[in-house]
């Protein structure tokens, strides 16, 4: 949702304003295109247009309350209580939430008049990428909150600053223009802000993406000026761990508008965001957008999960190890040495199957530790997240026992158990002393801490057990001396502690001698309460003994939220460390299970890939019962030569030539990232840049049709396509008139041999286009394999030598079940043009052959064949109960029923 100002917010009118709507006023006036939730008891309330949208986004009951300029006040209201579910709800629908709470006691107010209001402020501003909780977050996926900022000076300079704040990871990048979409794409954040010159210069030269309106939100200028957010930046980060000068001056206008936000958002608080990283594109693989929706790299183009590449081989055991996982496949590397350090430890880990098993079992004792981190930074933690700081510290030693006990562990892996044996362990053991088995969510609750740990908070406690036992000899007394066996002192939160009688006793107590012990507080239908001036001594003293055993919990929480927070870069460091092990342990896993191969990974221009299959469509076809056929795909190349091989495929729809297509590009994208790949071997040069048009979408928002969308995708990839690319294609030209459509696709196949020298594969249907391997060296010519068997036509869905003479388009259509007579027009009116094809007939001629054609009129479907003798002898074998010369005997009278049914 595009957030700007709430146009229709009313103007006060200060002479009709009650104290509370003139306080509301005000705070709405600070916190403008925000739904306010107002905090009234035991209720967030909503007024005016914010009820209204409140209402129809949530189902609940816009009601009112007062008037205001003669007008009903609309308002709705959520309970406290529930509150979570409500924001979760209305952050998912783009809107953000101002939480307005009630800075004091009630009973305060009262005292400065009976017309004072209770003091409230705004304690935090919730948007979709300032989140921190667990119930408004996916434990699998990151939160980006992204800004973005340009600096003109001669050419525009634009920088992309973004973070995790729910686990304090933040990055930058200077951009050009037409890294933009790539880079956001592969970020994909929650939530993008930016000043209203910059989206203006984006949208005059059509570079701000239609879908990034739901996610934007507008800042002032000043907080994108590379210098006045200077002292921001360090006071934010530490002078001996980052220098914001080091920055470009875009860079710095970025990363300032993402603190300042991230600060204003958190009203004081200080989110534990950690020194940026600065990300260069050349350190990952460039994969543009197009690409990233048609290989569905960590989403289907549905939107979804399953059927995914991610779905596919995410095996991780600890959210921070799926979310790094992902992290890895958007941004695959491109440089051999480090992505053979990961191939190495993933090796290691595949050879030992036992180790493996043991550092997976570990890790799932392994909690979120960087999201309660982050909590705890931002005063919203409890004792659960210092539990889950324990037990990760706890894990990652036994971790680093685990993998120290190995030989010659590898770079990756002895980096990691340095790392992890670092973990703070005295931290650990405080918390694990301190805190108690079972633990509430809300330090304010109290009960966490373990016995023992505090003597005056054990004594406390006690205090209070006994006086529970004071209370039970009172009622036990108190029933002897009334003989009222039915008496009980009980409690509630609006009378304390009171003493309860049936009604039929409750005049008794009002008489003598009882009348001057007992004092009337209530008279219910069935009952009469009372209280005695021995029973309100001994509340007050219960109270006082609860109170004082909460504040001193909560001196302890505050004391050891403080020791976590002295280690924050140490467990920092230490939640990288496990999410790193748990990718690895991962992909060792899956590449173990599913018989993938180490691929050869360098800096040639080698790609052979023997036995490939696609990791996603393999799955499924497993899963069906049957399986996948694997094929072969070399187009390697050097730089004599000139460059990378070109593959021309052809074959049929529903061959297999958009699976073949995208299985060596995700092989590719795997190698890179450093896991195994589904191969029987792969040698690899690095790819610098990945591109894929396979399949056909428009783009309605931009008045771009299909054809349209396909060429702009295809000029992409001709424009910034180099030698050590993998580019491929699929069915470029299809979209308009044969002979324009043949001629693009010739002229493209032309500049990827000729200008580019990448490594492609270009499918088609222009037949036409196979000549061009007789003149072009490294273009070759391969097939998908198919047989016809009685006029149906069988994928073998094998990749081979050659050239299809035909695209079985017409057996494809019978097979998606269109009617009879049109399959048999279409085989008419095809007999016809591929007669003429062979000739030398003009256009007209050939026109004028097809108008000879009969009508085309409705037919009958013809009768149902008789069923096949060869079928009907091969239901009667049993195989197994066969001998080698039967087996011989049969197969020769088959064949001689075969001979005979064609005979006749």
């Amino acid at each position: 949702m595009d957030q700007t100002p709430f146009a229709a917010d009313p103007g006060p009118a200060p002479a009709a304003l009650t104290p509370m709507m003139a306080q509301f006023f005000e705070i709405k006036a600070v916190n403008p295109g925000y739904l306010l939730f107002y905090r009234m008891g035991d209720f967030y309330e909503l007024f005016f247009e914010d009820a209204e949208i409140a209402s129809a986004a949530l189902g609940i009951v816009l009601t009112k309350r007062g008037k205001h300029l003669g007008e009903d006040i609309s308002m709705c209201g959520v309970p406290i209580h529930a509150a979570n579910d409500y924001l979760n709800k209305l952050i998912k629908l783009g809107h953000r939430v101002a939480i307005c709470e009630q800075m004091e006691d009630p009973a305060e107010a009262k005292k400065r008049g009976s017309k004072s209001v209770v003091r409230r402020d705004v304690v935090r501003l919730v948007t979709p990428g300032t989140l921190t909780e667990d119930d408004h977050l996916d434990a699998r996926s990151s939160n980006y909150l992204a800004a973005l900022a340009m600096v003109r000076h001669g050419e525009t300079d634009f920088a992309l600053a973004w973070a995790d704040i729910s686990t304090g990871e933040s990055f930058v990048a200077d951009l050009s223009a037409e890294q933009l979409a790539d880079e956001m794409a592969r970020i994909a954040p929650a939530e993008l802000i930016l000043a209203d010159a910059t989206r203006a210069v984006l949208a005059e030269r059509h570079l701000f993406a239609p879908a990034w309106a739901a996610i934007a939100a507008s800042i002032p200028p000043q907080s994108a000026d590379s210098e006045a957010v200077l002292p921001l930046l360090r006071a934010a980060f530490p002078a001996e761990r980052f220098d914001p000068t080091a920055l470009s001056r875009a860079g710095r206008a970025a990363l300032g508008a993402l603190v300042g936000y991230v600060g204003e958002s958190q009203k004081g608080r200080q989110a534990a965001l950690r020194p940026p990283v600065l990300d260069a594109a050349a350190q990952a693989m460039t994969i543009d957008a197009a690409t990233r929706s048609s290989l569905e790299i960590l989403l289907t183009q549905r939107g979804q999960a399953k059927g995914s590449l991610r779905a596919a081989i995410d095996m991780s055991v600890t959210a921070p190890g799926a979310r790094l996982l992902a992290a890895r496949l958007a941004a695959p590397l491109r440089q051999s040495r480090p992505i053979n350090e990961r191939l190495d430890a993933v090796g290691r880990l595949v050879d030992d199957g036992l180790l493996r098993a043991r550092l997976r079992q570990d890790l799932k004792a392994a909690p979120d530790l960087a999201r309660a981190l982050s909590r705890l930074s931002l005063e919203r933690g409890g004792p659960r997240d210092l539990a889950a700081i324990g037990k990760a510290i706890k894990a990652a030693l036994a971790l680093s026992r685990h993998l120290a006990s190995q030989p010659e562990p590898g770079l990756v892996l002895e980096g990691l158990t340095a790392r992890l044996g670092a973990a703070p362990q005295a931290l650990a053991s405080e918390l694990g002393l301190a805190l108690d088995e079972e633990l509430p969510l809300l330090s304010r609750d109290g009960g966490f801490v373990r016995p023992g740990y505090d003597g005056t908070l054990d004594e406390e406690r006690a205090l209070g057990r006994e006086t529970r036992a004071v209370v039970a000899a009172l009622q036990a007394r108190l029933m002897d001396e009334t003989d009222v066996r039915s008496l009980k002192i009980k409690h509630n939160g609006v009378l304390g502690f009171f003493v309860e009688v049936p009604a039929a006793h409750g005049q008794k107590l009002l008489e003598e001698p009882h009348r001057q012990s007992f004092i009337h507080r209530q008279t219910l239908a069935n009952a009469m309460r009372f209280t005695t001036t021995e029973l309100a001594e001994l509340e007050g003293r219960i109270a006082k003994a609860q109170g004082a055993a909460l504040e001193i919990e909560l001196a302890i929480f505050a004391r050891l939220r403080a020791a976590a927070l002295a280690e924050t870069q140490a467990l920092q460091g230490l939640a990288d460390a496990l999410a790193e092990l748990d990718v690895t342990a991962a992909l060792a896993e899956v590449s173990a299970l599913r018989g993938y191969c180490r691929p050869r990974v360098d800096d040639s221009l080698a790609f052979a890939i023997l036995g490939g299959r696609h990791p996603v469509v393999e799955l499924m076809v497993k899963a069906e019962g049957q399986s996948f056929v694997a094929n072969d795909a070399d187009l390697s190349g050097n730089e004599e030569s000139g460059g990378g091989a070109l593959w021309l495929v052809t074959g049929p729809n529903m061959g297999g030539k958009s699976t073949f297509l995208r299985q060596n590009a995700l092989i590719a994208i795997l190698a890179q990232m450093g896991c195994y790949v589904p191969a029987d071997s792969a040698h690899i040069g690095v790819v610098d840049r990945l591109f894929s048009r396979v399949g056909a979408s428009d783009d309605i928002a931009h008045g771009r049709s299909t054809f349209m969308v396909e060429m702009v995708e295809t000029a992409a990839i001709l424009n910034r396509a180099t030698r050590r690319s993998l580019v491929v294609l699929d069915e470029i030209g299809r979209g308009t008139a044969t002979f324009d459509g043949l001629s693009i696709a010739w002229a493209s196949v032309e500049a990827l041999h000729e200008t580019t020298g990448c490594r492609a594969l270009f499918a088609t249907h222009f037949h036409e286009l196979t000549s061009l391997a007789k003149t072009l060296a490294r273009v070759s010519n391969v097939t998908m394999k198919v047989r016809e068997w009685e006029g149906e036509v069988v994928f073998l869905h094998e990749v081979g030598p050659g050239a299809a003479d035909r695209s079985y388009g017409i057996q494809v259509a019978r097979l998606a079940g269109l009617p009879d007579p049109v399959i048999a027009r279409a085989r008419q009116v095809l007999d016809v043009l591929e007669q003429r094809s062979a000739g030398t007939a003009s256009s007209r001629q050939k026109a004028s052959v097809l108008d000879d054609l009969p009508l085309f009129a409705h037919q009958s479907p013809p009768a149902p064949k008789g069923k096949d003798p060869v079928y009907e002898a091969l239901d009667t074998l049993r195989p197994d109960e066969m001998t080698p010369r039967q087996a011989i005997e049969t197969l020769y009278q088959l064949k001689k029923i075969r001979d005979d049914a064609r005979r006749s």
